[in-house]
């Protein structure tokens, strides 16, 4: 169980590849806006993958799912943590690529299985101690990763939470730090944590938004901070999985990758249905994104098509860069290295590269979110750097120019000068090929 203290009366960064987004940015009739929500451009892919979302709201992509097909860097896990969040903040994303599944500890099939239940979550309803307010402050204390020096990881967190007649400042561990991560909680938001098992969840916000990053519009809460109300939150039927086989299994505590046996996830399955028959819960459907679904081998494929037609099955989205190419495992070439009934069961949308405009103010969102003071003219090189290169490589180059900056705003010449220091593809593959030819 968490620890959670007040303390007495006495910002964080959050920075993730995607952690822009907040939806697919589309207006009431389903027409993508060109800057919405944290996307940028693919409209046709956006305006697309807004159709996919009324499809699966209304029950209409059972058995199916979606396949996003493009270049590397054109936004494919963009508009699958769009599609995520487009159904709702607490559904859950769960991303994994498709060579993860080749370990030597957990089979291929048990991975699947946990990964598609780690995609469901089970929305339960019931009355708690909370500590609820709008966030005044967040100072996240961090520590050495103890395998990995070289990366700082939470250890614990203050946080500050008022009301229109009460306020608090409240002490808690790791593991609410890593939810507030996580989630992308900052000053202004308002927050409800479980007292007792420090689960968090995000009301909404009392600042005036932008547009740029849309979030609920709520009246600070009133009374005091401490309280005793209905808690929602959502749980994964994963989550279940591991609570019941940790009162059964002995052993598993003291373990990694031990497989959780399918009487336990019958078991599980039953209690949920349970609640929901009972209205203590509601079923929550989340998104699989599985990228370089080309990597997945036939035994796989066959595995995740008869999963699509469970009952309890999450919204599978893939995505792959690939044209025809071998199926893994197998002689035969198909379209994107997928075998052609799995290809049947999929809308299939395509995202394209994008234009300097777009990665114009892509590289805007990206240094607000890191918190990077950026000049227009060195905006406007990273723009043409992009299109010439790629737009990742543009991103990339923002936190070395920061460093090159010495903290103040960076400029062209920081941009330069980071260019120098690190290499676009083209640039590292002529390198070693003039090197080549020098030896040979």
């Amino acid at each position: 169980m968490p620890v959670i203290e007040e303390v007495a009366k006495r910002s964080f960064e959050r920075i993730g590849s995607h952690s822009h987004i907040k939806g697919l940015g589309l207006d009431e009739n389903g027409k993508a806006l060109f800057m919405a929500d944290g996307m940028v451009g693919q409209v046709k892919a956006r305006e697309a993958a807004g159709i996919a979302v009324e499809l699966i709201k209304r029950g209409k992509l059972a058995g199916k799912g979606i396949l996003l097909v493009g270049p590397t860097g054109s936004g494919k896990t963009a508009i699958a943590m769009g599609i995520a969040r487009e159904l709702g903040e607490d559904v859950p994303f769960v991303q994994i690529a498709g060579s993860e599944i080749y370990s030597a500890e957990v089979k291929k099939t048990e991975f699947l299985k946990e990964a598609l239940r780690r995609a469901i979550g089970v929305r339960i309803s019931e009355e708690r101690k909370v500590y609820e307010g709008e966030v005044r402050e967040v100072k996240i204390n961090k520590t050495r990763h103890p395998f990995n020096p070289y990366v700082e990881i939470p250890e614990s967190v203050l946080i500050t939470l008022r009301t229109k007649d009460d306020e608090k400042t409240i002490r808690a561990g790791r593991e609410i730090a890593y939810q507030l991560m996580e989630m992308g909680v900052e000053e202004g938001d308002v927050i409800q944590i479980d007292a007792e098992t420090g689960r968090i969840s995000k009301v909404g916000t009392t600042k005036e938004e932008e547009g740029l990053f849309f979030k609920r519009r709520v009246n600070l809460p009133s009374g005091p901070v401490l309280k005793i109300k209905e808690f929602t939150y959502t749980v994964t039927l994963h989550d279940l999985d591991v609570a019941n086989a940790r009162g059964n299994i002995f052993g598993l505590l003291f373990s990694t990758g031990a497989e959780i046996s399918d009487e336990i996830r019958q078991r599980v399955d039953e209690t949920v249905k349970q609640w929901i028959e009972e209205g203590k819960a509601t079923l929550v459907p989340g998104v699989l994104f599985i990228d370089e679904v080309h990597m997945l081998d036939i035994e796989a494929f066959s595995f995740l098509a008869r999963a699509m037609e469970s009952e309890l099955a999450p919204i599978l989205i893939m995505a792959t860069n690939r044209g025809r190419t071998k199926i893994r495992g197998t002689d035969l070439e198909a379209p994107h290295g997928m075998p052609i009934d799995m290809l049947d069961r999929l809308l299939i949308i395509n995202t394209e590269p994008y234009r300097k405009d777009e990665i114009r103010e892509i590289v805007k969102i990206r240094a607000k979110e890191e918190k990077i003071e950026v000049s227009e003219e060195a905006i406007e090189y990273l723009a043409e750097l992009g299109e010439r290169t790629s737009l990742r490589y543009a991103v990339q180059l923002l936190a070395p120019a920061s460093v090159l900056a010495r903290g103040g705003r960076v400029e062209k010449e920081h941009v330069e000068k980071a260019k120098e220091y690190f290499a676009d593809l083209r640039r590292s593959t002529e390198f070693v090929e003039k090197l080549e030819g020098m030896l040979q």
